[in-house]
């Protein structure tokens, strides 16, 4: 039970959850974002990853279960896409952590955040690779507890990357609160998200961490590794399709009761524009005032300055200038 069944515990896993990566792949270019290239890239090199490691540890299943049938000393010997498991896992990491990392310092215009992020991301990366070259090399399950220290600092390290973008996600949307209700629901939506982000890759991480130190002869930590390169996938496209219901659900006609302030218009549109696609602007529905506070009971309505099929996520020229505002 512990080499098989687990096994295929996360395989079975691993294939239900590259079936909601492919969704999101299909959804997003259904969607047609128009997205840097470099967006587009990344996107399809993370698909072509997930779908390379899933269809290897599959043949892994088949290698252990039909081809071995009769073999059980076949069990003893990790199959390669075992020991691929780890540059899958952090490759998809790092494109993820960078991608959140760059995110935060659209939003926060902040290089040290950013580089905290890339300093922390790429030796995790570093150790990743190790793990998996050095498995590599071992290919003997029993022999495999030399590796525990590398495989310890990866996980680790990997846990600590996720526990500071979601933190600094989170005290980012928190601060950004104000007073719009639609504003702060999406607020709370992008704060859940936040949450999620590093949720799951981390109980699976430590998942791993702790089943590879408990159970190093076994294969149960494999229920916990093959499937983290997908979560890390599925909360990069969910980041991405985002945009388009967050963009919905702030459009609209918004009634303000009391005083906000004009700063706190700016964070807000300056939030969402690096969250979602395309510059934003804010107009209210009567233009006849134009000072730096809205007065209570009037109605602001949020307009698309482009066509949908021209948004493009954390876009320069908005990002650069104000966005005009006709208050």
């Amino acid at each position: 039970d512990r080499m098989i069944g687990t096994l295929l515990v996360g395989i079975f896993l691993n294939t239900y959850l590259y079936g909601l990566v492919t969704y999101q792949f299909a959804a997003y270019y259904r969607t047609k974002f128009n997205d840097r290239p470099a967006v587009k890239y990344m996107v399809l090199f993370l698909f072509i990853l997930d779908t390379v490691h899933s269809i290897s540890v599959i043949y892994m299943a088949w290698s252990y279960t039909v081809t071995n049938y009769d073999n059980p000393a076949a069990l003893a010997v990790a199959e390669w896409p075992y020991t691929f498991t780890p540059i899958a896992t952090a490759l998809a990491a790092l494109v993820t952590q960078l991608y959140l990392g760059f995110r935060i310092w659209r939003m926060t215009s902040s290089r040290i955040l950013y580089g905290v992020v890339i300093l922390l991301a790429i030796p995790s990366f570093i150790l990743g690779m190790a793990c998996s070259i050095e498995a590599w090399i071992i290919k003997v399950l029993s022999e495999l507890p030399r590796i525990t220290p590398l495989v310890i600092a990866w996980l680790s390290m990997q846990v600590v990357v996720d526990t500071f973008i979601t933190v600094t996600l989170i005290f980012v949307f928190s601060r950004s609160r104000t007073g719009f209700r639609k504003t702060d629901t999406v607020l709370n939506r992008l704060i859940r998200g936040a949450i999620q982000t590093g949720l799951f890759a981390g109980i699976f991480s430590m998942g791993d961490l702790i089943s590879f130190l408990v159970l190093p002869t076994t294969n149960f930590y494999g229920m916990f590794a093959i499937p983290i390169g997908r979560i890390y996938t599925n909360t990069l496209l969910d980041t991405l399709l985002a945009r388009e219901s967050l963009k919905a659900e702030m459009a609209g006609t918004y009634d303000v009761n009391g005083a906000v302030s004009y700063s706190a218009i700016v964070t807000v549109t300056r939030l969402l524009i690096s969250a979602q696609s395309g510059p934003m602007r804010w107009a209210p529905t009567h233009s006849s005032q134009a000072t730096s506070t809205v007065p209570s009971s009037i109605q602001l309505k949020v307009q698309k300055t482009i066509p949908d099929t021209c948004d493009r996520s954390f876009t320069e020229e908005a990002e650069r200038k104000a966005l005009p505002l006709a208050l």
